[in-house]
C-alpha cells in the first residue's frame, strides 16, 4: 500500500523553525522526485520546494528561498523540509508529493501555524 505520511508540523512563533518529514512506503522511493506544497485557508495550493530523485538538486519558491531547505534520505525513504525564519504567511497545511512518470502520490498533510 502506497503511503506518504507527513509529520513535524505545529505552532511556532515568528522567526522560529520547524522541520517537516515525509515518510514513504509502498513504492520505489528512490525513483521519485519529491515536492512540498502548502495551502493556506482560502488560498490556492502553492508549490514550495522540490528535490530530485538522487537528492542532488533542490528548487524553491521565491517566497521561501533562503529560509527553507529540502533534503532526502533514500535509505530511510524520507524527505525533510527544514523551515527557518518562519513568518505568519507561512501558515498552511503542508503536503508532500511523489512524482515519477504518471505515478503521482500525495500525503494527507501537516499543519504549520506561525503565530505569536
Amino acid at each position: 500500500q502506497v503511503q506518504l505520511v507527513e509529520s513535524g508540523g505545529g505552532l511556532v512563533q515568528p522567526g522560529g523553525s520547524l522541520k517537516l518529514s515525509c515518510a514513504a512506503s509502498g513504492f520505489t522511493f528512490s525513483y521519485y522526485t519529491i515536492k512540498w506544497y502548502r495551502q493556506a485557508p482560502g488560498k490556492e495550493r502553492e508549490w514550495v520546494a522540490s528535490i530530485t530523485s538522487d537528492g542532488g538538486s533542490g528548487n524553491y519558491a521565491e517566497s521561501v528561498k533562503g529560509r527553507f531547505t529540502i533534503s532526502r534520505d533514500n535509505a530511510k525513504k524520507t524527505v525533510y523540509l527544514q523551515m527557518n525564519s518562519l513568518k505568519p504567511e507561512d501558515t498552511a497545511v503542508y503536503r508532500c508529493n511523489a512524482l515519477w512518470w504518471s505515478y503521482d502520490y500525495w500525503g494527507q498533510g501537516t499543519q504549520v501555524t506561525v503565530s505569536s
